[in-house]
């Protein structure tokens, strides 16, 4: 007999529900009949409360005892080892009454074909959930909300199991199924909690390991199994069913989220190496990651890693923007604990770890969150709300709150629980916009006339200021694509809270001019400059991030003009440019040694161009040996990352040579010790060019030129200080190349 096992066994085909009854005593008295009506909403699966039908209930000459096993042959109650039979009422119920005064600590006999097995009653455990997670979930503030709903595995009344429960309000039922019923839920019935809308069951027995889904009864009479909004883990996909899981991981981080909030972000080194970690290099498992990731990007010198979601999808061809599992890290790598590895191995390496987050739509899989309990729940009951226009799927109830609340805590569950440092929010414009992507007659306006979501602005100020108080030095970055007003100001002075914001409009503009043969780059001068006007209007991040490498758009290397020395050395130049300018960086994967192809996530980067056994691996190893020297320097030189946000840490000194394709500007730390940066975006060598610096330096040094013969340049480098006459400077310009100077004496580390 095992007090752990709530299957049935594997080899057994189901009888009818009867049989004949157990040798033993007969219980005295019978059970007052279920009421027709209660009998067949229980046994479909539509009652709102089983445990009012099942378990153990005081009648007139004792306890009655009534359990629901489908295809058992008998039923038995075992109290102080003693067992009483159970009589069959057919379809799977069992009754009797006990001689007993008191409702006693009881067991269930649960006889089948292939054995019996002794096993606790779930109908005779109270609920699980306290009145205040209840509470806090009908006001949806409950900010950890993965510990209220969900699967969680627990003691409960002094018996191991876990603690279903879920989110349903429009369900007439809702039961658990899984591979210890075999997906029949018959079973396991849930209860509702009131007006929460929450349904719960204790299954004791039940534990890590095990796969299960809801099976929901809608209100208009239709019956599906769901994977569970909250599992924290799920099947490798293309499996649905979510798994019961316990997190036994023990964090070595506890010094680096100690001082993760020491300088704020704006004002910090902020290099973002940006990866889908399944493709990286493909076919490793988190924890092998964790030994390969980290020691690369350490030594090319980033600062983070920005991870492509995470969170389960059913669909690899996604790259994790289709999410179906918000509360589970993808099982395609490992388990939970396995990704908490790899966040911990990066910071141990002191690598902080970003990840996008994706609350503006989920697609429509007939077994994940669309029409979650047989109406509109996750998604609008407007189908013009409902629908995004662009993607094919469903978008988010923001003004439900226990939608919002279900996101707002999701974003605080990926901080707290998996220690990530960031998140980068995935389409804000498509959440802000009621009119995104849709003509006239498919969108109402708001209250007050106009095209602004309201529900997603009130969504997102929620959100980041939530994060911000509940895990101090984490980051929200907004991937947002229009001119909105404040996406980086704080929530108390109106804005929507982010600490960053993408430059969508640099990342455009810039990469226009740089693809242009350098002939028609004078026409397009005002494209690399045009970003100076607004530069302090947010925090932002320059990104050339994996959009703009794939369908067409070409890798960056691939998008420069010119033969192969050429398009290498705009891609140098560029590169020097971009971590030069004000704001954050991020570079996608592949690009920093240059590759030629379009990303494929079936395929990751093309790490054979870096055999030395391949012909041109000099060429590729000399773009990724800049990227290292690109990030060691902008590391050691505040001028480049201190004053980000500020529009006296710069300067222009040339701003206006269309002619000559030069830009170049200064750029001061908190001191005002200056770096330049002058840029020639032209296939010539530009002898003894003025440069207007001003005398407050004795002597200029170079401390990066992406012309050096060791990045693949034609090595047209400055020998040796050089002194401003007059408060010029008179440099020699190389072809295609960036260099940066720092006053003599005061060089960056290399």
């Amino acid at each position: 007999m095992a007090l752990h096992d709530t299957s049935l066994p594997e080899d057994t085909s189901p009888p009818e529900p009867s049989g004949p009854l157990p040798p033993g005593p007969r219980p005295r008295g019978s059970a007052p009949p279920l009421d027709a009506a209660d009998r067949a909403r229980l046994l479909s699966g539509s009652h709102h409360d089983p445990h009012a039908l099942l378990g153990a209930h005081p009648v007139p000459g004792g306890i009655a005892v009534r359990a629901l096993r489908p295809w058992a042959d008998a039923v038995g109650v075992v109290v102080d080892g003693m067992q009483t039979a159970l009589v069959s009422e057919g379809d799977g119920l069992f009754t009797g009454v006990l001689p007993l005064d008191a409702i006693p600590a009881y067991t269930l006999l649960v006889s089948y074909p292939g054995g019996e097995h002794e096993v606790h009653d779930p109908y005779r455990f109270l609920p699980a959930l306290g009145e205040l997670d209840l509470h806090l979930v009908g006001e949806g503030r409950h900010e950890q909300l993965w510990k209220a709903l969900g699967a969680e595995p627990m003691i409960h009344q002094g018996v191991t199991g876990t603690r279903f429960t879920v989110w349903a309000p429009n369900a007439r039922g809702v039961r658990v199924a899984g591979d210890f019923t075999f997906w029949d839920g018959t079973a396991f019935p849930m209860r509702s909690l009131g007006s929460s809308g929450v349904w719960e069951l204790f299954l004791p027995g039940v534990g890590e390991g095990a796969r299960y889904k809801f099976e929901i009864t809608s209100r208009h009479g239709g019956r599906f199994l769901k994977a569970d909004p909250m599992a924290r883990r799920t099947e490798v996909p293309p499996a649905t069913a979510s798994v019961v899981t316990v997190s036994r991981y023990e964090w070595t981080d506890e010094e680096w989220l100690a001082h993760r909030a020491d300088v704020p972000v704006h004002e910090a080194p902020f290099s973002v190496y940006e990866i889908h970690l399944p493709s990286w290099r493909p076919g490793l498992t988190y924890r092998q990651l964790a030994e390969k990731l980290p020691a690369y990007v350490r030594d090319l010198g980033f600062t983070h890693v920005e991870l492509m979601p995470v969170a389960e999808h059913p669909f690899g061809g996604s790259w994790g923007y289709q999410v179906t599992g918000f509360y589970a890290p993808t099982a395609r790598l490992g388990d939970p604990d396995d990704f908490k590895y790899l966040v911990d191995a990066l910071h141990r390496a002191g690598i902080g770890v970003l990840m996008d987050w994706v609350p503006a739509h989920f697609p429509k899989d007939d077994w994940a969150l669309a029409r979650f309990d047989g109406d509109p729940l996750y998604e609008p009951g407007d189908s013009r709300r409902a629908e995004h226009p662009d993607w094919g799927t469903y978008e988010f109830d923001l003004g439900r709150t226990e939608v919002r609340n279900f996101l707002v805590a999701n974003a605080v569950y990926w901080c707290e629980e998996f220690h990530i440092d960031g998140l980068r929010v995935d389409a804000v414009a498509s959440m802000l916009y009621l009119d995104y992507s849709r003509d006239s007659g498919q969108w109402s306006p708001n209250v007050f006339g106009g095209r602004e979501d309201l529900a997603a602005v009130a969504f997102l100020q929620e959100m980041n200021a939530t994060v911000y108080r509940r895990a101090p030095g984490v980051v929200t970055i907004a991937e947002e694509s229009t001119a909105w007003d404040g996406v980086t100001r704080p929530t108390d002075s109106g804005g929507l809270g982010f600490g960053l914001k993408w430059n969508m409009g640099w990342m455009h503009d810039s990469l226009e001019y740089i693809q242009k043969e350098p002939v028609h780059r004078k026409y397009h001068h005002d494209e690399m400059t045009f970003s100076m006007v607004y530069a302090y209007s947010e925090n932002y991040v320059l990104p050339i991030s994996h959009d703009e490498v794939v369908h067409g758009k070409q890798a960056l290397v691939s998008k420069m003009p010119g033969d192969w020395w050429q398009r290498r050395a705009n891609h140098r130049a560029y590169l020097a440019f971009m971590w030069a300018h004000p704001g954050k960086q991020l570079l996608f994967m592949g690009q920093e040694f240059a590759q030629g192809a379009e990303w494929s996530e079936a395929q990751g980067p093309e790490w054979w161009l870096l055999d030395p056994a391949y012909e041109a691996e000099a060429d590729h190893r000399g773009i990724r040996d800049l990227v290292r020297d690109l990030n060691t320097v902008y590391r050691g030189a505040p001028a480049l990352w201190q004053r980000d946000t500020d529009p006296g840490g710069f300067r222009w000194v040339v701003g206006d040579a269309a002619e000559d394709n030069v830009f170049a500007f200064l750029r001061f730390d908190a001191e005002g010790t200056p770096l330049l940066s002058v840029s020639n975006l032209s296939p010539v060598v530009r002898h003894d060019y003025a440069l207007h610096v001003g005398d407050d330096v004795p002597a200029w040094q170079e401390a990066l030129n992406t012309d050096a013969a060791r990045y693949g340049g034609s090595d047209i480098t400055l020998p040796g200080p050089v002194l401003p006459e007059d408060g010029r400077l008179r440099l020699t310009l190389p072809p295609l190349a960036t260099i940066w100077l720092t006053p003599a004496g005061r060089r960056p580390p290399m």
